[in-house]
This record gives structure tokens, C-alpha cells and sequence, in this order.
């Protein structure tokens, strides 16, 4: 059985790797994965492939017992894997529940490697992963510290594991999107009617930045897929520029200062 694993596929970008990669390949089924079964259940509706609905929570640990379990009984080729599932806080690192920072590195980080290495052994010769960071991956971002520092991991990994995979035939291609118009704010925001981003140059639809990297996964050798200039100018910007420099500008940009928070009393 040919498959390709989508997590964080209930919606936004996860949502439409699902119904493009379902047209580019015809695999004998697509496994979606996240939290909610009534998002992927209704997918299902829009989707020509047959979806195996598996519903979990990817920062809780049990997760990968579940995933290992499903491979060992099922025992698919894993053609296409990809790992989108991921969330971000912003605000002030000192007022950001703990729980909450933590949450991000064990979905962003400890998942994506975790589901990643629980893949590899029904990973053929072709196959081929994608791992979702961001545009932050680049650059340190005050007020969205460990979310900028958790794609950077999710970068480096991938850039290393395509090296490493090379001789086994198997494919790694990071992707860095910019802004995109998903439900991610409706999470990363604290106070809506107050955001602390509020400069945003280009917003994205998920649907062409998908339609990028699936053109830069089948018919190039990238290790990195970015969608539009925009952020391609950004990302070569801040190779050339201190990361110092490159931080004011995002405090500029965002209209932050640099005053702590107000002790609670």
C-alpha cells in the first residue's frame, strides 16, 4: 500500500497538501492526521483518494505509540510525508504561560522529529518529506521567541536529514512560508483587539504557497521551497545583514518597544 502522511491536515496549508498532492499522485491512500476527526472526516468529501482519519493530539506523547501501531499494522510505503502540524504564541516571553512556550517545542520540534523518525523505515527509494517551518526560521523574532527559534530547528534538521537520506534515495525539502491567511493568528494572538503583529508586507494564500512547494518537491532538487519574492528578498536580506540590525527592523516595524511588563502585584 502506497501512502503519503499529512499531519495538521484539518486545515490551512496541511489542508491543501492534501487535496493537491491527492492530484498529483495516485496513491492508495492519504493518512490525515490532527486533532479534530469533523475537520478530517470532512475532507474527506473534497478528496478523490480514500483518507485515513487517524485523530491525535501530536504534543501528546502517546501520539507516536499510535502512529508506530498503525505502521506496524498496516505496513505502507510511505511516498510522500508531511509534517505540518505546528502552532505559535506571541507576545512577551515573561508572560506567555510556560505551559504554553513548552507546548510549541513538542509540537514543532519534538513531533516533527518524532513522526519523522517513526516514518523512515517505510521510506522507499523516491520517497520524499516536507517539513513546514517558517519565514522566522531565518532570524531571531523578539515577541515570538521560541516560535521563530523552533522553526529554526525544524530548518537546520531538514537541511542535515536531506544529506543524510541522500544514499538511501529519499528526499527532505524544507518549507518557509511568510504570512499566510490561516486560522494560525486565531492561536498566536493574546489579545486580538490588541495584536502584537500588526505589519504583515504580504499575505498569503495556503492554497499557492502548497502549489510551490509541490512544483519545487517533484521538479527540482531544492532542499528549501519559498513562495514569493517578497520573502525570497527577505530571506537573502537577512543572510547579508547583522541579526541585530535585522531585529530592530522587525521592532520598528511591529511599533514594539522594549519595556518589560508591568510586575503583577
Amino acid at each position: 500500500m502506497r501512502i503519503a502522511v499529512i499531519t495538521g491536515a484539518s486545515s490551512g496549508m496541511g489542508r491543501e497538501f492534501v487535496l493537491q498532492l491527492a492530484k498529483k499522485e495516485p496513491f492508495d491512500e492519504i493518512w490525515v492526521i490532527a486533532r479534530s476527526r469533523d475537520k478530517l472526516e470532512a475532507l474527506a468529501a473534497d478528496c478523490a483518494i480514500p483518507l485515513r482519519v487517524i485523530p491525535l493530539d501530536l504534543s501528546d506523547n502517546a501520539s507516536y505509540d499510535v502512529y508506530r501501531d498503525q505502521l506496524s499494522a498496516h505496513q505502507p510505503e510511505i511516498a510522500v510525508l508531511v509534517n505540518c502540524a505546528g502552532y505559535g504564541k506571541f507576545g512577551h516571553a515573561g508572560e506567555i504561560p510556560m505551559e504554553e512556550q513548552l507546548g510549541m517545542i513538542d509540537l514543532n520540534c519534538r513531533a516533527l522529529t518524532a513522526f519523522t523518525l517513526l516514518s523512515l523505515p517505510y521510506l522507499k527509494r523516491g520517497s520524499k518529506i516536507v517539513q513546514v517551518d517558517s519565514l522566522s526560521a531565518f532570524q531571531p523574532v523578539p515577541y515570538m521567541t521560541v516560535y521563530g527559534a523552533s522553526k529554526a530547528y525544524v530548518l537546520s534538521y531538514s537541511r542535515a536529514m536531506n544529506v543524510e537520506l541522500k544514499p538511501r534515495g529519499i528526499r527532505v525539502m524544507a518549507v518557509s512560508p511568510g504570512w499566510v491567511k490561516t486560522d494560525f493568528f486565531d492561536r498566536a494572538e493574546k489579545d486580538r483587539n490588541a495584536p502584537v503583529v500588526s505589519y504583515m508586507n504580504v499575505l498569503y494564500e495556503p492554497a499557492d504557497v502548497v502549489r510551490t512547494a509541490i512544483r519545487d518537491l517533484y521538479h527540482t532538487k531544492k532542499d528549501l521551497s519559498i513562495h514569493g519574492f517578497p520573502v525570497k528578498a527577505q530571506v537573502f536580506g537577512v543572510k547579508l545583514l547583522p541579526h541585530k540590525l535585522i531585529m530592530k527592523i522587525w521592532m520598528n516595524q511591529q511599533k514594539l518597544d522594549q519595556k518589560q511588563p508591568q510586575d503583577k502585584q
